[in-house]
């Protein structure tokens, strides 16, 4: 795939009911999925989860969730600057309907998977916040659905704030190989949200082999970024303008895990 094929500019991928519709057929691989709806004040949307557990993530605003038979009250937020959001997961082979009464911006991450797993709510206190890296690495990761923070069949999903500035994703890191206690194979999306007017950011993506993914991205509020393989980060913030990204992998691995590998060239002084 070329740099274009995986950076996906804000409306891209916009589809009749998502603002962002980022399914395994478009990114190109098996597993790993990405959707934004957005919701006018009284509004409702309906889906079908089909081969795939999705979590229902707010952006901003709150909602109700029905899964089947079951109501969710999902308080959400003014924005994914202003902290954690309580969220809800949805199993496969399941009609959910979302409904927001004073509207709002929502993310459904996803993952083809076989276990069919209970519908759940999130609590945001629940949620494992990581201070990670020091100086002009430092960063805050929400470990909302990360592989031993919350129980999915294959999804897992954490979201990233970054100060102006700042880098994340760093050291550069890789998981496109199944090493057995080492590293895992997992496709990834980054999803985008700078903070303030005219704010932008940086993401890399270089190969870890011949033919892969090489990205040097310019991203912006509602961008996307795919990693199929290859090596990933720096993630870049302005200065003045915090970074937000939400994490989304999946793949095919037994076990459901995060593990990764740093480059070797970038690890030696940091912090």
């Amino acid at each position: 795939m070329t740099s274009n094929d995986l950076h996906l500019r804000q409306g891209a991928t916009a589809s009749a009911q998502y603002v962002l519709d980022i399914g395994p057929e478009r990114a190109g691989w098996t597993y790993s999925a990405l959707r934004v709806v957005e919701l006018e004040p009284g509004g409702t949307h309906t889906f079908t989860t089909g081969d795939s557990e999705w979590i229902v993530l707010p952006l901003s605003g709150g909602c109700t969730v029905h899964v089947e038979d079951e109501q969710f009250q999902v308080l959400g937020r003014k924005s994914v600057f202003d902290g954690v959001s309580d969220f809800v997961y949805a199993p496969r082979d399941a009609r959910v309907q979302i409904a927001s009464g004073a509207g709002g911006r929502f993310a459904l991450a996803g993952a083809k998977c076989e276990r069919r797993l209970p519908a759940r709510y999130g609590p945001a206190p629940e949620v494992p916040v990581e201070d990670r890296g020091s100086g002009t690495c430092a960063r805050q990761v929400r470990n909302f659905a990360s592989a031993d923070a919350f129980d999915c069949d294959r999804l897992i999903a954490v979201e990233v704030i970054t100060p102006g500035g700042n880098w994340s994703s760093y050291p550069p890191h890789k998981h496109d190989e199944h090493r057995p206690g080492e590293e895992a194979r997992l496709e990834e999306i980054y999803y985008f949200e700078i903070d303030g007017p005219n704010g932008l950011g940086y993401q890399r993506v270089f190969p870890s082999r011949a033919g892969g993914a090489d990205v040097l991205a310019e991203v912006r509020t509602g961008d996307a970024v795919l990693v199929p393989d290859g090596w990933h980060g720096p993630s870049i913030a302005q200065p003045g303008h915090a970074m937000y990204y939400l994490n989304v992998m999946a793949g095919p691995g037994e076990t459901r895990e995060w593990r990764i590998c740093f480059h070797p060239d970038h690890t030696e002084g940091y912090r």
